[in-house]
């Protein structure tokens, strides 16, 4: 397995070379820096960097630290979005919790500074399979993100928790697009997928959700704010900014749950609809404390290490860095 990531690793980054520029190919020099570069994910757990971007309130509030420019790349899940973060592409990373385990054990310079939200994935099955029990999984086709995600994370989890061998369950790598189309095509059992994707093969009646995350690993953490080593040391005072303006589009969503809406199906390209029914019908909330992910983020570390994609467990301390959170809440 390991050695999978790690050839997946080297391809990844090839491919990936030369999409966002570096600030090199900006003609910024390194102890300079005008331009911040954001990785996300087209999933509902992510709307608070989408909010940040729509309100231009990222390059308005990182102004006075000489940003002028700030971009955004979309991946489809976590570990895509880490190799990027480890070939110097990303600055920061809305991402799932457990994506960093892996390549900071790898050696990813990175720190998790801030939560973003937990739970909030679902397994649907197509509707004419009877499901009653974990044990009716056995002999299906799952398809949900790759290995080192929080979906396979958390699904492999919920397998061995319930007696069920990995071997007795054919689980399928793919991204969110892919797996809504595999579904309906009838050429997988099944999808493990994070918001909205759920709900939107619920309402295209192609599929029924059976389980939520939060029923398979109650309040598990799911996508945090993950920030550059580099960022850390070089730009602190710019760390506890982004943080602010993390936290003040976390409460402007929740406060303003239609708009937030109209802002990811126009960002996203999801029908409005199927948006504000995913919002009715996940079981995830948006947050932004990071102290209320440390313990989950520690067990997917663990799990991470049972199922042998790291060599090591990895530490707090290797993991998150809450100094900035603590002093922007207690100013």
């Amino acid at each position: 397995m390991k050695k999978t990531i790690v050839i997946l690793t080297v391809l990844l980054l090839a491919a990936f070379s030369g999409c966002v520029e570096s600030p090199e190919e900006d003609g910024v020099e390194e102890a300079t820096m005008t331009h911040l570069r954001i990785g996300y994910q087209p999933s509902t757990h992510q709307i608070a960097h989408m909010v940040a971007m729509e309100k231009g309130w990222w390059e308005e509030d990182l102004a006075e630290f000489g940003i002028t420019k700030v971009s955004d790349s979309e991946f489809p899940s976590g570990p895509p979005e880490m190799v990027a973060m480890m070939g110097g592409h990303l600055d920061i990373a809305y991402v799932g919790a457990a994506p960093p385990i892996t390549a900071i054990a790898q050696g990813l310079d990175a720190k998790i500074v801030a939560a973003v939200q937990t739970q909030g994935s679902d397994l649907v099955l197509r509707p004419e399979i009877n499901y009653t029990s974990p044990s009716d999984l056995r002999g299906l086709t799952i398809a949900t993100f790759p290995p080192g995600s929080i979906q396979d994370t958390v699904f492999r989890k919920f397998l061995m928790d319930n007696n069920i061998s990995t071997d007795d369950v054919v689980i399928k790598e793919m991204g969110p697009g892919d797996a809504m189309a595999a579904i309906t095509a009838g050429a997988v059992d099944g999808i493990f997928l994070p918001h909205p994707g759920p709900a939107v093969i619920e309402m295209e009646g192609n599929g029924r959700s059976v389980v939520g995350s939060g029923e398979m690993w109650q309040d598990h953490a799911c996508c945090c704010l993950l920030v550059s080593g580099e960022l850390i040391r070089e730009h602190p005072e710019m760390v506890k900014q982004i943080i602010r303006t993390h936290i003040k589009a976390t409460a402007y969503l929740k406060g303003n749950q239609n708009e937030a809406a109209g802002i990811f199906a126009n960002k996203t390209g999801y029908d409005l609809d199927k948006v504000k029914y995913s919002f009715e019908t996940w079981d995830g909330e948006w947050i932004s404390d990071p102290h209320l992910q440390i313990n989950s983020t520690l067990k997917f570390a663990k799990v991470h290490y049972d199922l042998g994609n790291i060599d090591t467990t990895l530490t707090e301390e290797d993991l998150f860095d809450t100094r900035f959170y603590d002093a922007v809440t207690g100013e």
